[in-house]
């Protein structure tokens, strides 16, 4: 290499110069001035500060030698509780800014988090790849499928380093539940069910328009707790065009703003585009599937409630394989049972002895992964608890010692080590390291998108995995993307 570049350089340009050395020296032996030390300051910024935004500005911000630059949301009434968490931890404020276009012209911005709602997922990662950033973004990945496509050729494009925040990716447990699977420890899987059982209480029926003086509103009818009223005071320190983005024209209304705007279709991908996106990506991983179902059949509704909700609050999705396999998936959010182990929460040991096994409870988040030499059950935690023979003898579980399971030869700690894992991949540039690369998490976020297609149509499709579309279906195609509003639109060229 006739020139080194500074630490300083490559840190501005991420890992655009990696296809260059490639031709200078092999990628299993990148030169050393070209990874990046632990004292190397990388700049961030955060995207979407409110609910899981977050956890993105306390785990990437108490990182060390990592510095927000910015706090980015459409809603300034935010910024003053972030801003003051920030000084807190971190002796310093950041800039606040409502515009993200800000942060991807700044050059000195090396990578971004984006924890903005699902339908700011792929144009936002989009733009920071083109600034040349890398970029972490929230699952789903995408809010249709044709986004998702774009945002794998954005960071090839631009040879950015795009992580998913899938965590189970980051989990020790869970990963060491795959390495058992992998092993034929279950013979081999059939199905797996991913289940998404989270409560999920009436949102009620709001007029258009801002909030009358001395009006109060929950985000639900159960919870005890009143959001700031969104007045006509309040909405002037909101941007609701940059919040709508790429999403229809609509006027604004309380239940179609924060976090409520899962339940809609505009903006959301109800519960099992939302919650049920960590459990497809661990039923599709254990099933061992890269590629994509021949078949999808949804089902279900909105029971129990009269609200402004459009997403359903019970659902169940079907896909089946080529091969014949199965992947089922069950989304509940009213009142419902657990599944897996519904036993005793005990065990008897080999002398008799009876003594508490807290890997055996029934989950109501988590998947069941079934094998013909046997059955595991993973919580939303990564604890397992595997079942053999036709009386559920209990075997080997998250929690008891194996060698050959040790968590010291895998990498990742708990859910939030995928953070780290996306930060460590920055300074060795190393997209291989990724926890859940772009490509793999579009994988897993394509199942809710066109499971809710299904439902949405109330009929089984048939899919070309190829080319990521419905088999002879028009109708069904023309959902795989949207029409964009001028100014935010995800480009057919990135």
């Amino acid at each position: 290499m006739k020139k080194k570049l500074s630490r300083r350089k490559f840190i501005k340009k991420g890992s655009t110069g990696l296809a260059g050395a490639a031709l200078l020296t092999s990628t299993s032996a990148l030169s050393y001035s070209r990874i990046l030390g632990a004292n190397d300051r990388l700049q961030m910024a955060v995207i979407g500060i409110r609910g899981r935004g977050g956890s993105h500005i306390h785990n990437f911000g108490k990182m060390k030698n990592i510095h927000l630059k910015y706090l980015v949301d459409i809603d300034e009434n935010l910024f003053k509780r972030r801003l003051d968490e920030v000084e807190a931890f971190g002796g310093y404020r950041p800039e606040a800014v409502w515009d993200m276009r800000r942060v991807f012209d700044d050059q000195e911005i090396n990578a971004v988090s984006v924890a903005a709602p699902n339908h700011w997922h792929a144009l936002s990662t989009i733009w920071g790849a083109q600034a040349g950033k890398h970029v972490y973004v929230e699952k789903p990945s995408c809010h249709n499928v044709y986004e998702g496509q774009k945002m794998i050729e954005a960071a090839k494009k631009y040879n950015v380093l795009v992580q998913v925040g899938f965590q189970n990716r980051s989990i020790t447990n869970t990963q060491r539940a795959i390495k058992f699977i992998r092993d034929g420890k279950l013979g081999e899987v059939y199905m797996t069910r991913g289940l998404c059982f989270k409560p999920r209480a009436d949102i009620g029926k709001y007029p258009d328009g801002h909030m009358k003086a001395g009006e109060k509103f929950r985000m639900n009818l159960e919870s005890s707790h009143y959001e700031p009223p969104y007045t006509e005071a309040y909405l002037k320190k909101v941007h609701y065009d940059m919040w709508l983005g790429p999403a229809p024209e609509r006027p604004f209304n309380r239940n179609r703003f924060h976090y409520n705007w899962h339940w809609h279709w505009d903006y959301g991908n109800g519960d099992t585009g939302n919650q049920g996106p960590h459990q497809f990506d661990v039923a599709r991983w254990a099933l061992g599937k890269d590629e994509l179902p021949v078949r999808v059949n949804s089902m279900g509704g909105y029971y129990g409630y009269n609200s402004a909700q459009e997403t359903p609050n019970t659902q169940t999705s079907l896909f089946e394989y080529a091969d014949g396999k199965i992947l089922e998936f069950g989304t509940r959010g009213i009142f419902t049972n657990p599944e897996g182990v519904l036993l005793p929460d005990i065990n008897i040991t080999g002398d008799g002895r009876i003594s508490a096994n807290s890997d055996t409870r029934p989950i109501k988040i988590g998947t069941i992964i079934l094998g013909t030499e046997g059955w595991m059950q993973i919580d939303a935690g990564g604890n397992w608890q595997t079942f053999f023979g036709r009386k559920n003898e209990p075997g080997l579980t998250s929690g008891e010692k194996d060698d050959s399971y040790d968590a010291s030869n895998l990498t990742g700690s708990g859910g939030e080590g995928i953070f780290d894992n996306f930060i460590s991949s920055i300074r060795n540039n190393d997209r291989s390291a990724l926890s859940c690369p772009i490509e793999i998490g579009h994988k897993s976020s394509v199942l809710p998108l066109i499971a809710n297609i299904a439902y949405r149509l109330g009929r089984e499709l048939k899919i070309d995995g190829k080319a990521e579309s419905f088999v002879r279906d028009k109708e069904a195609n023309e959902m795989l993307s949207r029409d964009y509003r001028k100014g935010y639109v995800v480009p057919k060229v990135v």
